[in-house]
């Protein structure tokens, strides 16, 4: 079982261009659409279609759209009872691959609906390989709550991975999940580097720079980063090593989830005993596929060409 938190789930509208997004001026769509999202739910979907068990778990009303979203695409959840709409997120998407992304911030949670929420997370946690925390947090959650919850999930036997970013980012650095999940640029916040060039330079052959910057992140934590590098590919770091693996060049249709689909590829190589090879081939895989995919689309097994990739030992 792979539990997903979706401490601020969305609903992501897809407007996808016939041209570059003309600023100012009006822009035709030729495809709106709409799917249930934010980080977990798009983990969780991944996991689904993958064929392992999976639950998500999020807040929202009983009425909300999202819900039934949820139940068309067979999404194993549970909703904690919230007081406000889920939000919406758009992302305009031009035939290039580029993305524009226009997040709401999210409503406030309650007292009552983040005790619930907390006390979901932990009873699911006690049958979960995996507890993924996925996202932003919504207004009413401290800073330090993914991290409260990496020290109490701990207890009860399941591996925590987190992928979040900002301040939620910078206090569960210190909490020692088993995994982080950056990309270029949140790994950048917590080491003080230059995610741009380190995401240049791995994009040239070269990821020296990334893999000191996660070396030092992981050092840090005690346990593993997965560190997603864009069109380059994506960094491993463990105790054990550095490996690193560039990805296939692929027609990019949108790169919104193709993050959430890299995380989702190592927990479904993990849980079926991948090596640390395994784990990055199948991150990269289930990233790229994604990104070749409209919208938040969850990539399915026979997209992926894990052959096609390969892994190099760094140290």
């Amino acid at each position: 079982m792979i539990v997903t938190v979706t401490a601020n789930p969305s609903t992501d509208r897809t407007v996808e261009l016939p041209g570059p997004l003309e600023r100012g001026g009006v822009n035709r769509a030729v495809r709106v659409t709409d799917q249930p999202g934010g980080k977990g739910v798009n983990v969780a979907r991944v996991v689904r279609a993958a064929g392992l068990q999976t639950l998500a778990i999020l807040p929202a009303r009983a009425d909300d759209p999202f819900i039934e979203s949820l139940r068309e695409v067979a999404l194993p959840h549970r909703a904690v009872a919230a007081t406000a709409p889920v939000r919406t997120n758009i992302t305009v998407a031009e035939p290039d691959g580029t993305t524009t992304k226009i997040n709401d911030g999210g409503t406030q949670l309650t007292a009552s609906t983040a005790a619930a929420l907390h006390a979901a997370i932990l009873a699911a946690a006690d049958s979960a390989q995996w507890l993924a925390l996925c996202g932003s947090l919504p207004p009413g959650l401290p800073d330090d709550w993914y991290a409260g919850l990496v020290e109490a999930a701990s207890t009860r036997g399941a591996r925590v991975a987190v992928d979040t970013s900002g301040a939620p980012l910078a206090a569960v650095a210190g909490a020692r999940p088993d995994l982080l999940k950056p990309n270029a640029d949140e790994l950048a916040e917590l080491t003080g580097a230059d995610g741009g060039a380190m995401e240049r330079a791995a994009a040239h052959g070269d990821p020296s720079a990334a893999a000191q910057a996660s070396r030092a992140l992981a050092d840090r934590t005690g346990g593993s980063v997965l560190t997603t590098l864009g069109g380059a590919g994506a960094l491993l770091t463990t105790p054990a090593g550095i490996w690193f693996a560039e990805a296939v060049p692929i027609a990019v249709r949108s790169t919104v989830g193709a993050g959430d689909a890299s995380l989702a590829g190592y927990l479904l190589a993990h849980v079926r005993g991948g090596d640390e090879e395994d784990l990055l081939r199948s991150a990269v895989a289930h990233g790229s596929a994604a990104a070749s995919l409209p919208g938040t689309t969850p990539p399915t097994p026979d997209l992926l060409d894990e052959s096609a990739i390969a892994v190099t030992r760094l140290s």
